[in-house]
């Protein structure tokens, strides 16, 4: 039998994994909203890892292009939150009991991308357990170098002569701004106008996980306040925490040099 439009996506497997633990109307959205997060944040882990081997070849025009796809998922992401806030605090608490202790907080895929960020915490990693495959995938992530590292390996191979301590530093920890670094970077942003998007790419990206978490915490906000988060997490006391911290910090800081 020739393969169908069906077939090709599974939409049948697809449509089965709505389960709703309820009879309430709006867990089904609640569902479909998650689900959904996990398949971007599936796609942009993709286009992600894509990119960095991009960076590797120094394949300038493809590293734009795959960004550029990448900043239109997160206008996407972020839009989506607009569909998940016509869920009122008591829609929610209609259903939210049958979440027990599952929580957004336990989403991997998203650890992976702060990881990827360098955002990075052992913790996490050690959040879900050793036998697990998640602990085997974020650990991995963990160990690996993150988007800046490989961005600055990139301005390297490019010709630009960055400081020993930014190109060997230890990946597992958070990036830390480097006059040196800002002043390659300055360079740049003056003389090569072609790195330089790569740069405003980059900047670009940042700003829209800034903008997705913003969103997120006056989404939770205005759903449940300042009360704990599901599955006993810090909830939006936590979430705040998170804001206004950009992962390349260098970046902006040369901002104020022109």
């Amino acid at each position: 039998m020739a393969l169908s439009y069906g077939k090709y996506l599974m939409i049948d497997e697809l449509l089965s994994l709505q389960q709703r633990r309820s009879e309430e109307h709006d867990e089904m959205l609640f569902i479909t909203i998650h689900q959904v997060y996990e398949l971007w944040f599936k796609t942009v882990l993709h286009e992600m890892d894509f990119l960095v081997t991009q960076l590797e070849a120094n394949n300038t025009p493809r590293v734009l292009q795959t960004f550029k796809r990448v900043l239109t998922i997160l206008k996407v992401m972020v839009a989506q939150i607009d569909v998940l806030e016509t869920m009122t605090p008591l829609d929610y608490l209609s259903f939210r009991e049958q979440l027990e202790s599952g929580s957004g907080f336990q989403s991997r895929q998203f650890r992976e991308l702060e990881f990827l960020l360098g955002h990075k915490r052992q913790n996490f990693v050690e959040h879900f357990p050793e036998d697990t495959q998640d602990h085997q995938v974020l650990k991995q992530r963990f160990a690996q170098p993150g988007l800046w590292d490989k961005f600055l390996s990139y301005l390297s191979t490019q010709g630009y002569a960055l400081p020993e301590e930014a190109l060997q530093r230890d990946v597992t920890g958070p990036v830390e701004a480097s006059e040196a670094v800002q002043a390659v970077l300055i360079d740049i942003y003056r003389n090569n106008p072609d790195v330089a998007q790569v740069c405003e790419r980059l900047v670009d990206f940042d700003e829209g996980v800034q903008e997705w978490r913003y969103r997120h915490v006056k989404m939770v906000e205005r759903t449940i306040g300042t009360k704990q988060g599901t599955g006993g997490s810090e909830g939006v006391a936590y979430l705040v925490s998170t804001l206004l911290k950009p992962v390349f910090p260098d970046l902006w800081i040369i901002r104020t040099e022109f």
